[in-house]
């Protein structure tokens, strides 16, 4: 499984304003929810209930939250950049200012764990981190992302 499989332009955020990580949960929500066609509530319920088991902020400024939703069809990833970094309750108790949100079929099981271990396998590349921090721009983090700009693209 592949970054690109997760994403699609509509899934790539280049500044998302939040303050807390309950807002940024908020945010993610609400933007996966008009991608899925899920509620945005419940996805919000899902991804705080996750939290509450731990920290998904995985240290160097990254946050993988993550959740199943019984409705789902497939799985769905979000890259967002936080126009300023907020506390996670990361590992490393570092600031987070990349969260890469994933949401899956209750019974996704195995394509699952796929997409979570893909996901951190890029964020432990420092280049690519590095990389992506320094995209101005939606079409520079597709481009990072998804291989290709949004310039032209519809």
């Amino acid at each position: 499984m592949e970054i690109c499989d997760l994403l699609t332009n509509e899934c790539i955020l280049s500044t998302v304003r939040a303050t807390s990580k309950k807002r940024a949960l908020q945010e993610l929500a609400s933007h996966a929810s008009k991608i899925s066609g899920q509620n945005d509530r419940a996805i919000f319920d899902v991804l705080l209930e996750r939290e509450r088991l731990g920290s998904t902020g995985i240290g160097r400024g990254v946050a993988i939250p993550h959740g199943k939703l019984p409705e789902l069809d497939r799985l769905y990833g979000i890259f967002a950049k936080l126009e300023q970094p907020i506390d996670f309750e990361a590992v490393d108790d570092q600031t987070v200012d990349m969260v890469f949100l994933l949401l899956a079929p209750e019974n996704a099981g195995a394509d699952h764990l796929k997409a979570l271990a893909r996901i951190s396998r890029m964020f432990r590349d420092p280049d690519m981190c590095k990389k992506l921090r320094a995209a101005k721009d939606d079409s520079g983090l597709c481009e990072l992302l998804l291989g290709h700009s949004t310039v032209g693209a519809a």
